[in-house]
C-alpha cells in the first residue's frame, strides 16, 4: 500500500496535463494537488533563482515584441476561452522568467532598481498569499502597525520628531512626488479642495535641470500646468544654483506668480547629484515657499554613518520622498512620502467614505490609514521592507550601500586609467552613479568638434544593440543637456563584485572596438 501511495504521489509531481485550475483549492478534497503544483511553482522559481546569480548565464534571452506576440516554442501569450492544463500553465510559468530580465544578476546595471533580496522576496510572497489591502487596521491590523514603525524610523533618520511628523508608502516615487505637490498646495491654498483651481492663483513651481519628469507630471495631473514648473539651472556637476533658484523666485513674484513650491533632488537619476539643501532651505524660509526633497534615489545614504553627510539639510525639508526599492535593495515596489506636519495628509484627502471609515469601530480609528491616501485599495508595500530590516538590522543596510559605493569609486578609478574610455564629468562619485563615454580607435584620430560628436553619439545606442542581442550584461545610455550619448552606470545589487565592473569594461570594448 505505501509502495503503490509514493507511485501515485510520483506521478502527481510530473504529470498535470488533465489537471485544471479548478481541481486546486478551494475544491474539496483538493490539498495535495494544490501541494503539489504550489512546489513545482517553488521548484521553477528556484531554478531561476540560482541562474539568476550565475554570472555566466544570461542577463536576457532577448527576443523583439512581433517575437512574442506570434509565440516562441510552446509558449504563446494568446488567451482562449477554455482553460488549458496546470502543465501548460506551469509551462507559461517558466517560460515568462526565461524570456525576462533577470534585474537580479550581477551584471545587470540598466535601472537604479536591481538586486533580488532573498529575505525581501520571502516577504512579497508573503504578502501576495495574504493578499489584503491596506484602508483600514480592520482587514490589515499587522500591516498597518509595520507602516507605522518603519514610517518612524524613516523621520528619525531624516532628522524629525514622531510626534510632528506625518507618512504614508505608495506606489513608487512619482507618486511620493506627486502627494508633495497635492499636501504644498492644500496647505497653502486649503480652499482647491473644494473649489477647485478656479479658487488658485497664479502659482509658480521650482525644479533643476537635473530634477525628475515626475515633478512636472505632477504640476500636469494637479491642473497646475507644466509651463508653471520654472527650472534652475545646475552646476557641472549637477547640482541646483541657489542663486538662480533665488533670481527665478523673485522674477516669478515681479510677474506677479505666486511662488509655491521648491524640488531639491537628493541623488539625481543621470549624475547622481545632491542639491545643496541647505542653501536651498535659507531660500524656501526666507520667501515663504515649500521645500520638498526628492530623495528617492539618495535616501537610503541616510543608513550610513560615512556618507549620510551628503543629505545635510534634509531635515528642515517640508516633505521628503525615499524609496528603499532602490538604493536599499527591496523588491519593487517600495516608495514613501514622508511629511514633516501631522494631519496634512488626512485634511488634503479625507473624504469620510461610511462604507469604509465608520468612526464607531471598537479599536483606534486614527490606524485606518486609507483617507490619508488619494487611492483607496493600496498594496502592502511594508512587510518585505520590515523583514528586510529585521534580517539585516539599520547596520546591515549601511554595510550594503557603503560596498555599491566602493564599486562606483572602483569603477571611477579603472575608467580613469584606461584611455579609451572619458568620464563626462571628472569629479569622484557622490553616489553610485557613473558616467562615461566609449572612445572607440576610430573616434580617438579625429579632433574634438561637431564631426566627432556625431559620430560619439551614436556610439553607445550600437553597443547597446549588441549588448542586449547578446545578453551578456545591460548598462543604460543617454544623452544630457549638451551631452551626447553616454553610459550611466549605478551600482544597488548587493550581488555584484568587482570583476564584473570588470567584465563590463571589457565587453563594451569588444562590443564596439569596430565602429
Amino acid at each position: 500500500e505505501e509502495k503503490e501511495k509514493d507511485t501515485n504521489s510520483e506521478s502527481l509531481v510530473t504529470n498535470f496535463s488533465n489537471i485544471y485550475a479548478s481541481d486546486l483549492l478551494p475544491t474539496r478534497n483538493s490539498e495535495e494537488l494544490t501541494d503539489q503544483f504550489l512546489l513545482e511553482v517553488v521548484d521553477i522559481l528556484l531554478n531561476y533563482i540560482k541562474k539568476t546569480y550565475d554570472e555566466k548565464s544570461k542577463v536576457l534571452d532577448f527576443h523583439h515584441p512581433h517575437q512574442l506576440l506570434e509565440g516562441l516554442e510552446g509558449f504563446s501569450l494568446e488567451l482562449h476561452d477554455q482553460p488549458e492544463p496546470l502543465e501548460q500553465i506551469l509551462v507559461d510559468c517558466r517560460d515568462t522568467l526565461k524570456y525576462g530580465v533577470k534585474t537580479g544578476h550581477p551584471r545587470y546595471f540598466n535601472q537604479l532598481s536591481s538586486g533580488l533580496d532573498i529575505v525581501g522576496l520571502a516577504g512579497e510572497w508573503l504578502t501576495a498569499t495574504a493578499n489584503t489591502n491596506m484602508f483600514t487596521y480592520e482587514i490589515a491590523p499587522l500591516f498597518i502597525v509595520m507602516e507605522e514603525i518603519l514610517l518612524k524610523k524613516m523621520y528619525e533618520m531624516v532628522g524629525w520628531k514622531e510626534t510632528e511628523a506625518d507618512g504614508i508608502f505608495s506606489p513608487g516615487g512619482t507618486i511620493s512626488n506627486l502627494y508633495s505637490v497635492l499636501v504644498a498646495r492644500y496647505k497653502r491654498f486649503p480652499e482647491i479642495k473644494t473649489k477647485g483651481m478656479q479658487a488658485l492663483p497664479h502659482i509658480a513651481m521650482f525644479v533643476s535641470e537635473h530634477s525628475h519628469y515626475s515633478v512636472k507630471k505632477a504640476a500636469a495631473v494637479l491642473g497646475i500646468g507644466t509651463d508653471n514648473v520654472i527650472t534652475v539651472k545646475c552646476d557641472e556637476r549637477g547640482k541646483m544654483i541657489p542663486s538662480d533658484l533665488e533670481a527665478k523666485i523673485l522674477q516669478a513674484k515681479s510677474q506677479e506668480h505666486i511662488p509655491l513650491y521648491v524640488s531639491a533632488t537628493a541623488g539625481t537619476t543621470v549624475y547622481g547629484a545632491f542639491d545643496p539643501l541647505d542653501n536651498i532651505a535659507d531660500i524656501c524660509e526666507k520667501y515663504g515657499l515649500w521645500m520638498h526633497v526628492d530623495a528617492a534615489w539618495g535616501g537610503g545614504l541616510l543608513m550610513s554613518r560615512k556618507h549620510s553627510f551628503k543629505l545635510n539639510g534634509i531635515e528642515r525639508a517640508n516633505s521628503v520622498t525615499w524609496n528603499p526599492h532602490k538604493l536599499m535593495g527591496v523588491p519593487l515596489q517600495c516608495s514613501a512620502f514622508l511629511v514633516c506636519e501631522k494631519g496634512l495628509l488626512q485634511a488634503c484627502n479625507q473624504m469620510c467614505a461610511g462604507y469604509l471609515f465608520q468612526p464607531d469601530k471598537q479599536y483606534d480609528t486614527t490606524y485606518d490609514t486609507g483617507d490619508k491616501t488619494i487611492q483607496c485599495g493600496r498594496h502592502v508595500d511594508v512587510f518585505k521592507l520590515w523583514l528586510m530590516w529585521k534580517a539585516k538590522g539599520t547596520r546591515g543596510f549601511e554595510i550594503l550601500i557603503n560596498k555599491t559605493l566602493e564599486l562606483a569609486e572602483y569603477l571611477y578609478k579603472k575608467l580613469n586609467s584606461r584611455e579609451n574610455f572619458q568620464l563626462v564629468f571628472d569629479a569622484e562619485p557622490e553616489l553610485t552613479n557613473v558616467c562615461f563615454w566609449y572612445i572607440p580607435p576610430s573616434l580617438r584620430r579625429i579632433p574634438n568638434g561637431p564631426e566627432r560628436e556625431k559620430l560619439l553619439h551614436q556610439v553607445a545606442p550600437k553597443i547597446k544593440v549588441r549588448m542586449i542581442e547578446e545578453g551578456t550584461t545591460m548598462v543604460s545610455y543617454q544623452p544630457h543637456g549638451d551631452k551626447v550619448n553616454f553610459f550611466r552606470m549605478v551600482f544597488s545589487n548587493p550581488a555584484t563584485r568587482k570583476l564584473d565592473v570588470d567584465f563590463l569594461l571589457e565587453e563594451i570594448e569588444r562590443l564596439g572596438k569596430d565602429l
